[in-house]
C-alpha cells in the first residue's frame, strides 16, 4: 500500500500510450503509480490502462502488488478473466491459489475453457480434490472428459504435460485436402509447428512441417512430404527424460502415444521450456534445503517448509562439532586455532560446493555418469590440491606472522591442501554415489558435504596440530 498523503498520479502519468506495442516490463514506477491510484479510488483509470498489458505483464502486476491492491484488480478484471484465463498460467502458484479463492467455481472453468487442454490441466492438477470436482462440473463436457483423462496420468509425466489438440492426418491426402481440413475444422490449437501423418491404427508414421505444406502445390501428396523420423513419446515418461529428448535431438513438437502406440497428443517447445525452467528450479531449491518456491507464502506456511532441513543440518553439525570435542586438549593448548578452525572449514565448503555444482548440473544433463566417473573425479581431486596449494601458501604466510610462530603456519597450510582437495573430490563423488543408490543428488548433497567437508577440516587441522605442536 502506498502512502495515503501522496498525490495521486495525474491524467497525463497515466496514459495508456506508456504501453507501447513494443515489449513492455512492469517496472516498480508501473506499480507504484497503479498503486496510488487505486489508493485514490480512481479504478476506472487502472481498468483502462491495464486493459493494454500483456497477460504475462498483468500477471507480473498482480504478484508485485500488495495483496489488498491485488484483490481490488482481480475484481477489475473479472470479466476479462471469464473471456481470457491466459493471465492465470503465468501467474506464481501461490498467487494464482490467492486468486481463485476470490473467484466462483463457474469463472474459473469459465477461464479453463478456453485455454489450451495442456494449460487448463496444469491449472486444475494442484487444486484442493473438492475444489478441483467443482471446477470441473462447469467446465464444457468436451473439455471436462479431456482434463479429466490428463489427471489419469501420473505426475510430472508427458500426459500431464501434453496439449490433446493436435492435427493428424492420414498418408494419402493431398496437400489441397489438408489446408481445406485445416480452415474448416474447428478444434485446431492455436499454434502448431507439424502435421503428424498416422497409419489406419492412429499411430504416428511421419510429420510435416507446415511450411512445407504452405509451400507445396495442391495436388502433392502428403506422403511426398513426410519426414520418417520421428520420436514419440510414450504419455508415462518423465518430463525431464521429454526435456533431454527435446534438447538432444533439436525437437520443436513430439507426439504422444499410448500403450498401443496411438497418437494422443503432442508437447510443443514452448511446454519444455516451462519444464526445463521448473526442473533447474527445482533442483537449486534443493540444493538449499527449500522444497519450493515460498516467495509469496505466509510467515508460517514458509517456516514450517524450511524447518525440516535446517533441523538436518543441525544433526550433522553435531558430528562435525563432536570431531572438535575430540581435541580439547589442544585447542586449550593453543588457543590460535580456535581462530584458525572457520578459515580452513569454510574454504573447504567453497571449494567442495564448487565441484557439486558443477557434478550436479553435469548429472542432470547426463554429462556425468559412470563411464566418465573416475576422471571426472580424479580431475576434481587435482584442482583441489591446486588451488588448496596456493591458497595454503598464502595463509600459512598470514597465520605465521599474525600469531608469530611458522609452526602454526605450516599446520594451517597443510590442513588446507588437505581439506580443499578432498572437499573438491567428494564435491562430486557425493551426488554421485547418491544417484547410484537411487536418490536424488539435489536433495541431500549438500548436507553431507557439508559434514564432510567440516569434519575433515577440523580432524586435518588439530590432528595436525596435536601431532606438530604437542
Amino acid at each position: 500500500m502506498t502512502n495515503p498523503s501522496s498525490p495521486p498520479p495525474s491524467e497525463e502519468q497515466t496514459r495508456p500510450e506508456e504501453t507501447t506495442e513494443t515489449a513492455y516490463v512492469v517496472d516498480d514506477d508501473y506499480v507504484r503509480r497503479i498503486s496510488e491510484l487505486l489508493e485514490a479510488g480512481r479504478t476506472g483509470e487502472v481498468e483502462r490502462i491495464i486493459a493494454l498489458l500483456h497477460s504475462a505483464d498483468l500477471a507480473d502486476l498482480l504478484e508485485r502488488l500488495h495483496p489488498e491492491d491485488r484483490a481490488t484488480v482481480v475484481g477489475i478484471i473479472r470479466p476479462l478473466l471469464r473471456l481470457d484465463g491466459e493471465v492465470l498460467t503465468y501467474l506464481n502458484e501461490d498467487v494464482r491459489a490467492e486468486i481463485f479463492k476470490q473467484l466462483t467455481p463457474q469463472e474459473i472453468a469459465a477461464a479453463l475453457a478456453g485455454l489450451d487442454s495442456d494449460d487448463a490441466l496444469t491449472l486444475i492438477e494442484d487444486l484442493e480434490e473438492d475444489e478441483r470436482e467443482e471446477i470441473l462440473a462447469a467446465l464444457p463436457v468436451r473439455r471436462r472428459l479431456l482434463v479429466e483423462e490428463g489427471l489419469t496420468f501420473p505426475e510430472y509425466s508427458a500426459g500431464r504435460l501434453m496439449q490433446r489438440e493436435y492435427i493428424a492426418v492420414p498418408m494419402f491426402w493431398t496437400v489441397g485436402k489438408t489446408i481445406d481440413y485445416l480452415r474448416a475444422a474447428d478444434d485446431l490449437p492455436d499454434d502448431f509447428f507439424l502435421i503428424f501423418t498416422v497409419d489406419p491404427r492412429h499411430r504416428p508414421v511421419g510429420s510435416v512441417p507446415l511450411s512445407r505444406i504452405l509451400r507445396s502445390r495442391r495436388s502433392v501428396k502428403i506422403a511426398d512430404l513426410v519426414q520418417d523420423e520421428i520420436r514419440p513419446i510414450h504419455a508415462t515418461t518423465d518430463q525431464e527424460e521429454v526435456a533431454y529428448m527435446f534438447r538432444q535431438y533439436g525437437l520443436v513438437s513430439a507426439p504422444v502415444v499410448d500403450d498401443a502406440g496411438r497418437l494422443i497428443g503432442v508437447i510443443t517447445i514452448d511446454d519444455v521450456v516451462d519444464v526445463i525452467d521448473e526442473e533447474a528450479e527445482d533442483d537449486l531449491f534443493k540444493l538449499g534445503g527449500i522444497s519450493e518456491d515460498d516467495l509469496y507464502r505466509a510467515v508460517l506456511d514458509t517456516s514450517r517448509s524450511r524447518l525440516p532441513w535446517l533441523a538436518i543440518n543441525m544433526v550433522t553439525a553435531i558430528v562435525a562439532a563432536s570431531v572438535v570435542a575430540l581435541f580439547e586438549s589442544t585447542i586449550a593448548s593453543v588457543v590460535a586455532l580456535a581462530v584458525l578452525m572457520p578459515i580452513v572449514a569454510g574454504m573447504g565448503g567453497n571449494a567442495g560446493t564448487q565441484a557439486l555444482t558443477v557434478a550436479v548440473r553435469a548429472i542432470a544433463m547426463r554429462e556425468l555418469s559412470s563411464s566418465n566417473a573416475w576422471r571426472v573425479l580424479s580431475k576434481e581431486l587435482l584442482v583441489g590440491i591446486v588451488n588448496g596449494s596456493l591458497l595454503a601458501a598464502a595463509a600459512a604466510l598470514i597465520a605465521g606472522l599474525w600469531f608469530g610462530d611458522p609452526t602454526i603456519g605450516l599446520v594451517i597450510g597443510a590442513a588446507m591442501i588437505i581439506n580443499i582437495g578432498l572437499a573438491s573430490f567428494f564435491g562430486a563423488l557425493v551426488p554421485l554415489g547418491l544417484r547410484k543408490i537411487g536418490v536424488d543428488p539435489a536433495v541431500a548433497s549438500a548436507v553431507f558435504l557439508t559434514t564432510l567437508t567440516d569434519t575433515i577440516g577440523f580432524f586435518a587441522l588439530l590432528g595436525l596440530a596435536t601431532w606438530i605442536l604437542l
